[in-house]
C-alpha cells in the first residue's frame, strides 16, 4: 500500500464508537457515513445499512483495489457525491486506520466537522488472527447488509 500521509487526532473532529456514530447519524439530519473501503470490501465483507434512518452509507474508496494505492481523487470523490463541507462526515473502514487518514485529508480541504469510527467495520484482530468478534459495527449489532 502507498504510504499514507501522517493522521492523527488533532487533524479531524475526533474518533467515535460505532455506537456514537450511529446515535450521531440517527439525531443529525445532515450527518453522513462515508464508508472509505474498497469495492471488494464494501461488496463481499458487508456495509453498513442506514435504511432504517432513511439515509444510505456512500461508498467511497480511499485506497483502490487491488494496487492499494490511495485514491488521488478521494477528496473530490466526496463533494462529487453531494456531501457539502459543513455537514457531520463520518468515516469507516475495516479497523478504524484508513477511515483515520480520509478522516484527516477531508478536514485539510475544508470539512469542518470529520470524524473516524473506531474499531471499523469489522473491528480489530482477536488472538487467532481473525477480525468480527473483536468490537466494530458488526460486533455492536448495529444494521448491515452483505452484496
Amino acid at each position: 500500500m502507498a504510504e499514507l500521509p501522517s493522521a492523527s487526532k488533532g487533524d479531524y473532529a475526533g474518533d467515535i464508537t460505532p455506537n456514537e456514530a450511529w446515535e450521531r447519524l440517527s439525531a443529525e439530519p445532515g450527518a453522513v457515513l462515508v464508508d472509505v473501503r474498497t469495492d471488494a470490501e464494501f461488496n463481499y465483507v458487508g456495509r453498513p445499512d442506514l435504511s432504517s434512518i432513511g439515509k444510505q452509507t456512500s461508498l467511497i474508496s480511499w485506497c483502490l483495489f487491488p494496487t492499494n494505492e490511495i485514491n488521488p481523487t478521494f477528496t473530490d470523490d466526496v463533494s462529487n457525491a453531494g456531501i457539502d463541507t459543513n455537514q457531520t462526515v463520518i468515516c469507516l473502514c475495516r479497523s478504524g486506520v484508513r477511515s483515520r487518514h480520509s478522516a484527516a485529508a477531508l478536514t485539510r480541504v475544508g470539512f469542518t466537522d470529520c470524524y473516524n469510527v473506531l474499531e471499523g467495520f469489522e473491528g480489530d484482530k482477536d488472538s487467532g488472527g481473525h477480525r468480527g468478534s473483536v468490537g466494530g459495527w458488526k460486533v455492536a449489532g448495529l444494521p448491515w447488509e452483505q452484496g
